[in-house]
């Protein structure tokens, strides 16, 4: 089971490689929303700002998230270490079930060339 450290680590990382992000993927990421990242086996929620192409006022808290952001995403600790070092595809991690992610139609839309 990834620490919470790990998994805070490969969310400053994801956001470290979104910043350097050319063309769609760097359009996609220019969004200005609120993000949520439950961590469920760890039962811990890292929240803040996708803005500027970078996740930006990281913060955690013990639960599920308390406030409804405009991106949530759901996954085990693994799973999000694993994704943001390259050893698991998000699209085979989202059909499986492994991660879930929720917002809005035109954000989805966008967000695919994230991920």
């Amino acid at each position: 089971m990834a620490s919470i450290e790990e998994c805070r680590e490969a969310l400053e990382q994801l956001s470290r490689n979104m910043s350097r992000a050319e063309g769609g993927v760097r359009k996609a990421a220019e969004l200005d929303r609120s993000l949520s990242c439950w961590i469920t086996d760890l039962d811990l929620t890292f929240s803040g700002r996708l803005r500027g192409g970078r996740i930006q006022d990281i913060t955690s808290a013990p639960g599920a998230p308390a406030e409804r952001a405009e991106i949530r995403l759901a996954m085990a600790g693994d799973d999000l270490v694993a994704m943001v070092g390259g050893r698991l595809n998000f699209a085979t991690a989202w059909a499986s079930g492994r991660v879930r992610l929720e917002a809005g139609f035109r954000d989805l839309l966008r967000l695919r060339s994230l991920l």
